[in-house]
């Protein structure tokens, strides 16, 4: 998808993205189409979807996808990922796009809707630390509605079990380090190129004035998420699906 604007292939951008992801998470498509699977068992076909720290809009994508039916809020406050995102559904009346601190109480403000079928996000909450995503979690709950879902894909570690945990990390890394041998790109890499790209180049620059360099938050283990999400007006929670380092879970208003 090229926008006659800039000539830039966002449909290529979209793609390295991807590509750039997997090498972490090998599954990650499975995690998406279980996840999209939920969807469509607890709120239907045509679901108003909240896209948290939406990124580039992977699964906005592969909701409408999916479901053509649906639409789709993303948030976020990274402005290269976003631009990504917006030359990608430009033009889509399905898709709203909003810029947004998730650390800000108020980050609920532009928002286009009072309240959603579906709030779903993936490999991005690690970045807050656990009360921070507490807090994030009671937010959420509010916009929920009633037989509504949340879902939260991502690295959700299991402290008691050093030894499992061990071995996955050992074996993933020699899987990915046999990736990168073969020419994968990784996180750091992947954003030196839109550091070189001019319609991406102004926009990466911002993001790393408003992130500085990568950093993790918390992972707490899946118990803790389904715990907090229950204390937060959630009525269920609980995965639904997991490889050795990744769980999604879902949560249901």
């Amino acid at each position: 998808m090229t926008t006659t604007s800039t000539g830039t292939d966002w449909h290529a951008w979209q793609e390295s993205w991807d590509r750039q992801q997997e090498w972490y998470m090998p599954d990650r498509e499975e995690r998406f189409r279980v996840m999209l699977d939920m969807v469509e068992a607890l709120v239907g076909p045509t679901p108003r979807v909240l896209d948290l720290a939406c990124g580039t809009g992977t699964i906005t994508a592969r909701l409408l996808a999916r479901l053509p039916g649906a639409t789709s809020t993303g948030v976020d406050l990274d402005p290269a990922l976003l631009a990504i995102a917006g030359g990608t559904f430009a033009g889509d009346e399905r898709v709203t796009l909003v810029t947004a601190d998730l650390k800000d109480p108020d980050w609920r403000a532009g928002l286009p809707y009072d309240s959603y079928d579906a709030v779903l996000t993936a490999t991005a909450l690690h970045w807050l630390h656990s009360e921070s995503l507490a807090a994030l979690y009671g937010q959420v709950a509010e916009l929920v509605r009633d037989g509504g879902v949340f879902m939260n894909a991502d690295h959700m570690i299991d402290d008691l079990t050093p030894r499992i945990n061990a071995a996955e990390r050992a074996l993933r890394h020699a899987r990915m380090d046999q990736a990168k041998a073969d020419g994968v790109l990784d996180w750091a890499e992947w954003w030196q190129l839109a550091a070189q790209d001019p319609v991406l180049a102004g926009p990466t620059a911002r993001r790393f004035e408003i992130y500085g360099e990568h950093a993790d938050g918390d992972m707490p283990s899946p118990s803790w998420h389904a715990r907090v999400l229950r204390e937060k007006g959630f009525g269920e929670a609980r995965p639904v699906w997991c490889s050795p380092s990744d769980t999604l879970l879902l949560a249901l208003k």
